[in-house]
Order: C-alpha cells, then sequence, then structure tokens
C-alpha cells in the first residue's frame, strides 16, 4: 500500500528520491499513517528503517524530495546542502506578466513583525540576505473564473518562471515574487491577504475565497534537484502534479523564452 502513495523518482543503497503531491505535509502530524511523506517512506523502508528527511518543502509546494537512507548518509548530504553545494530549481505561476525576461530578486528576509501569522516573514534591510533567480519560461493570459459572483470567467494575465534559490531563508521564492509584484498563484499567505491563510488553518475558507485563489494548492513546484554525489553527478527531476500543468499550460500566450541551455 505505501508503494502506491510514493512518486519514487530514484532509489539506490544511500538515499531515496520522491515527487512530493502538493498538499501533503513532510513531517508526521497527528493524522494517519499516510498523512506525512516522512510517515510513508517510513513504511516503504519497512523493518523499523528510520528516513533521514534531507530537506522540505511546504504542505502547498510540490516536487522532490531527498531521504537519506543512513545517518552517515544524511551527515555527508546535510555538508552539500550546508556549503550550498546542491542546484534547486523551481516552476512557478504568477500573477502578472514579468516585464524582465530574467534576472535576479535581492532583498533580506526576516519575520514579519507586523503579521497577525507567526509564521510569516517579509523583505526587511536588517534581515538575512536572500537572492532568488528568475526565468520566465512564458507569458500568458487565461481565463479564470470571476470574483465575486463565481459566474462565468474573465481574461487574466499569468507569467510561468523557472527559478533558482541562490540561499536558502525560509518562504524565499513566494516572499521575492510577491514583493516584486507578481504574487504566486493560489498562495494564501503571500498572495496580498493574510486572512486567506488563517482561513485555512480555522477551517472557514469561504466559497469566494476559493475562487479567489484560483488552485487549492499554490503553484509552487520544486522542478529538479543537482548536486556531485561521492564520484558522480547527481540530477533528479519531477513533473508537477495535473492542477499545476493545467494552470501552466495553453491560454494565450504572448510571448515564450528558451532555456539558459
Amino acid at each position: 500500500m505505501a508503494e502506491q502513495l510514493l512518486d519514487i523518482l530514484h532509489e539506490d543503497d544511500d538515499f531515496l528520491v520522491v515527487n512530493k503531491p502538493a498538499g501533503l505535509v513532510c513531517h508526521p502530524t497527528k493524522g494517519d499513517l499516510y498523512s506525512s511523506l516522512v510517515s510513508r517512506v517510513r513504511l516503504h523502508f519497512g523493518g523499523g528503517s528510520l528516513p533521514h528527511l534531507v530537506h522540505r518543502l511546504d504542505r502547498e509546494t510540490s516536487g522532490v524530495v531527498l531521504f537519506a537512507r543512513t545517518p552517515g548518509v544524511a551527515r555527508d548530504l546535510g555538508r552539500i546542502w550546508e556549503t550550498r553545494g546542491v542546484t534547486k530549481e523551481y516552476l512557478a505561476v504568477v500573477h502578472g506578466w514579468v516585464e524582465a525576461d530574467k534576472g535576479v530578486l535581492d532583498a533580506s528576509l526576516g519575520k514579519d513583525l507586523a503579521s497577525r501569522v507567526a509564521i510569516k516573514n517579509a523583505v526587511r534591510e536588517d534581515g538575512a540576505a536572500a537572492q532568488t533567480g528568475f526565468e520566465v519560461a512564458r507569458r500568458f493570459s487565461k481565463l479564470v473564473p470571476d470574483v465575486p459572483e463565481g459566474r462565468g470567467a474573465v481574461q487574466k494575465p499569468f507569467s510561468l518562471l523557472r527559478v533558482r534559490p541562490l540561499t536558502g531563508r525560509k518562504h524565499q521564492i513566494r516572499i521575492h515574487l510577491a514583493w516584486c509584484g507578481h504574487p504566486i498563484v493560489g498562495d494564501k499567505l503571500y498572495g496580498g491577504d493574510e486572512d486567506l491563510y488563517l482561513a485555512l488553518v480555522e477551517n472557514r475558507l469561504t466559497r469566494e475565497q476559493r475562487i479567489r485563489l484560483i488552485l487549492s494548492n499554490h503553484a509552487l513546484h520544486a522542478a529538479s534537484l543537482e548536486f556531485a554525489w561521492l564520484d558522480r553527478h547527481c540530477r533528479f527531476e519531477a513533473e508537477p502534479g495535473r492542477e499545476f500543468a493545467e494552470m501552466a499550460g495553453p491560454g494565450e500566450c504572448l510571448g515564450a523564452f528558451p532555456s539558459n541551455t
């Protein structure tokens, strides 16, 4: 049964790589055995083996996640992360047409003292240095449900971005994109109205709020992970889920740009 609940990208004696679905937390909660990614990997390993989560993704972020099979491998992989020896690439669908074809968002981050949400961070001059590289994959317009009536649809502008975090601050990509005026579609915390996040955790999201969000989970996907391991070069890639793919897919395309390759 555990096999059916994991999208395994790679597995060997050192580590396991999986494609985490959006909406699944990484760490165990008070739910059932299948309510977290770690719990599912523990069932997959069997025999009392404990999975060692090398890095994590937010609940609503999908994509590549790496588990070490032993404490020794976990320590070695941890050093790679600490020394920034890993390259991560994300896909994000954001509101609006991003004007620059590519660039680096450079803004320090720290706790958002004005927010009612304890976990929320913000751009702050006295914060920790943070840089996020981005490239526009395509600009497009798409019909989305209307608000507040929710009847019919309206044409709105969006951009699909390839994003590379150059530092590893909490919520970095989401904050930087919102800061530059292009919040991620479906982001309840950094999309401009943090009451959407509070409504979610308090189980009071209304139909109108869900329509405003467009998606059930924010449109951020960890598409690839790349690093050197022993005598080999490792690169793991994951396809986004159906909801993300449908949002990022065809609409009226207003410009596409080639990749770095």
